[in-house]
Formats: structure tokens, sequence, C-alpha cells
């Protein structure tokens, strides 16, 4: 028993000499942490639907449209797996491409929008392959 002991408080202190070298917490997962100004309460800026790139703005449209999509895997489901948006069903985002310039592949700009499909309120706009979010504002 007193082995057993040992080896627990061993594993114990390892974890929290692990905890020490990590740093402090992210402020996003602070308890006591509020969105700074201008961000909603997942931390996510908002950007308005002028400010987007013309090639964006050209997606939403198509979004609103119902398509023809430029890419096979536009509207398809998106996972929300790191819960970087509102948690909801299984189904309610869908992923689509904006189109990068000089780019040989689908690159890493993305609308998702929630909901269901063409319409364009609940729509997320991310320059960095769906890391960080900015809701899409009329």
């Amino acid at each position: 028993m007193a082995r057993r002991w040992q080896r627990i408080k061993g594993v114990l202190t390892g974890a929290v000499a692990l905890c020490v070298f990590c740093g402090p917490v992210p402020h996003a997962f602070a308890r006591n942490y509020t969105a700074p100004t201008g961000t909603n309460a997942q931390g996510q800026g908002t950007i308005a639907a002028a400010q987007l790139p013309r090639e964006a703005v050209n997606t939403l449209n198509l979004i609103a449209a119902g398509g023809p999509y430029p890419y096979e895997k536009d509207g398809v489901v998106f996972g929300n797996r790191e819960r970087l948006l509102l948690p909801n069903r299984r189904g309610f985002y869908h992923e689509y491409t904006v189109p990068t310039p000089r780019s040989r592949n689908r690159g890493a700009r993305r609308i998702v929008c929630g909901g269901p499909l063409k319409r364009t309120d609940n729509c997320y706009y991310s320059d960095d392959h769906c890391t960080s979010f900015n809701r899409i504002v009329e």
C-alpha cells in the first residue's frame, strides 16, 4: 500500500511540475474572464460585410443563392469540434471556401454559416482555416 501511495505521489508531483512549466492559464479559460469590448462571449470579434475581401462577399452571395459552389466540399457540415462557435446540434453549421488568390488549393479562408442553408445572418469568417472566427455583421 505504501508503495502504491509513493507511485501516486510521484505522478502528482510530476503533473504539478509540468503545470509550472506550462505557464499561466490563457485568459479565455480564466474563471473571471470577460470578453473585451467589440467581441462576443466566445472572444470572437465582428467584421462588417463591407470589410470582407471581395472573394468572401462573392461566397456570401453564393450561399444566399444556394450555389453553385466552385469547390466540391462547399456546404459540408462543419463539426465545431474545437467549440469556437456557439454549441449547436451536429449539422447546424456548414463550411464554405473563400478562394485565396494565387493559391493552388482551397486556401485557408472559410465562411461558416449556422442554421438553414441559404441564410447568411448567422455567418462567421475565418482567414486561418477555422482557428479563429469573426462574426459577419451587416
